[in-house]
């Protein structure tokens, strides 16, 4: 599906990393960094980023003394997508773009990940659910006064929360935030 008006116009992007990762397989890594159950040995896997040939050193090194690292990657076993997927917490279909689906338009993915240590031409990380070789296209802080909003609104997520319960979701049970408007009481 190309819905390009103009295709001359085409952006490219090349791995600035590649991630070396305990999964092989989709069916290894868990589908959220966080959501380690079911996963061979049930907790965060560490891997390192290994940048390309030739990239500079001083591209990354003030990473160090940052928690946690965004990963920017390209889904790249990814086989095309639909506008609709099936995710595996909720009813029926939902909009590709309102699910964390790896068959995306761009098959663009997104990570936060624990920082453990910046080394040469590499950083190591925890708590990835990357599969092995997987391409990093950009590198970001977390930053937590920008990218933390724990009162936010997460849609037809919200809805499953409050017919299953806000802790249904699968994965450790971390505390979280109610969903607005939730009674705390326990009456």
């Amino acid at each position: 599906m190309n819905t390009r008006a103009d295709t001359s116009d085409e952006l490219s992007c090349d791995p600035i990393a590649f991630v070396r990762s305990p999964y092989a397989q989709r069916i290894d890594a868990p589908h959220q960094a966080t959501v380690v159950e079911g996963t061979e040995t049930q907790a965060a896997a560490e891997a390192v980023v290994e940048f390309v040939a030739g990239f500079p050193t001083a591209a990354y090194r003030d990473l160090a003394g940052f928690e946690r690292i965004w990963l920017l990657f390209a889904f790249h076993r990814s086989e095309g997508w639909k506008a609709e997927v099936r995710p595996p917490r909720g009813g029926g279909k939902r909009s590709v773009l309102a699910t964390r689906s790896p068959h995306r338009p761009n098959a663009i993915g997104l990570s936060a990940v624990e920082l453990v240590t910046v080394e040469e031409g590499a950083l190591r990380v925890r708590g990835v659910d990357l599969l092995d070789g997987t391409p990093i296209l950009d590198i970001k802080p977390y930053v937590p006064y920008a990218d933390a909003f724990p009162a936010a609104r997460a849609g037809w997520i919200d809805a499953i929360d409050a017919a299953q319960g806000w802790q249904s979701a699968p994965g450790p049970r971390k505390p979280r935030m109610r969903p607005r408007g939730e009674d705390v009481s326990g009456s």
